[in-house]
């Protein structure tokens, strides 16, 4: 094996890690959050169904 083959495994290798490493940061850095996105309580249509009900104390 002569040195440039050895140089160029070695910055293959290198490469795959570089890649490896930022795609794990770039995933555990994710800033999507489902949670904030759904599920914030009543909306309209649920308080103007139940409006009659909380006036007439059935809560």
């Amino acid at each position: 094996m002569t040195i440039a083959q050895s140089s160029t495994r070695l910055r293959l290798r290198l490469n795959d890690f570089v890649t490896r490493w930022h795609r794990l940061i770039r995933n555990a850095r994710n800033p999507y959050r489902p949670e904030l996105h759904y599920m914030r309580g009543p909306g309209p249509k649920w308080h103007a169904k139940h409006l009659g009900r909380a006036e007439s104390g059935a809560f």
